[in-house]
């Protein structure tokens, strides 16, 4: 019973071991992130943070880059988005979407503290005078968010030397 076992347990092994080049469509990503902070209500169809996600998901597809995003759970407040900011700090994001008003609140006073990080800051009310950061940028929502979202990643990775 055991030498079944033995046998069984070394043929799984055996099994996923790859004698070849790794599959030609998996994909291979860039040692670059770009992190979504989101509201609530994540990447729900009809949101900003969807119209967001489609840019970042058509720069991935150009830039090799990963991508990946947080909703705020909780109070939609500043003080509750704090912590899920730090997380993605955490990741070493090289840009940073932030949508939603708390979110790009808490997202430009980190602008100053990771000047290393390009912030796209999507809340509708900010314009780009409220924000003197050099790696800051303000987009509006609307048709022109997803191509606004997908440049700012483009020239993050491009300066990258990714």
């Amino acid at each position: 019973m055991v030498l079944v076992a033995v046998a069984v347990g070394a043929g799984v092994h055996l099994a996923g071991r790859q004698d070849g080049p790794p599959d030609t469509r998996a994909r291979q990503y860039k040692e670059f992130d770009a992190c979504l902070l989101t509201g609530d209500k994540g990447i729900a169809q009809g949101t900003d943070a969807a119209s967001a996600w489609q840019g970042m998901q058509r720069a991935s597809l150009q830039t090799r880059a990963r991508i990946n995003y947080v909703p705020v759970t909780g109070a939609q407040s500043s003080a509750n988005t704090q912590p899920f900011l730090n997380s993605l700090m955490q990741r070493h994001c090289g840009v940073l979407i932030a949508v939603g008003t708390p979110q790009a609140r808490v997202a430009h006073e980190a602008a100053a503290k990771h000047p290393e990080v390009r912030f796209v800051l999507v809340d509708g009310a900010s314009s780009a005078a409220d924000h003197k950061a050099g790696n800051v940028t303000v987009a509006k929502p609307g048709d022109a968010l997803p191509e606004t979202v997908a440049d700012a990643i483009k020239r993050a990775v491009d300066a990258s030397g990714q």
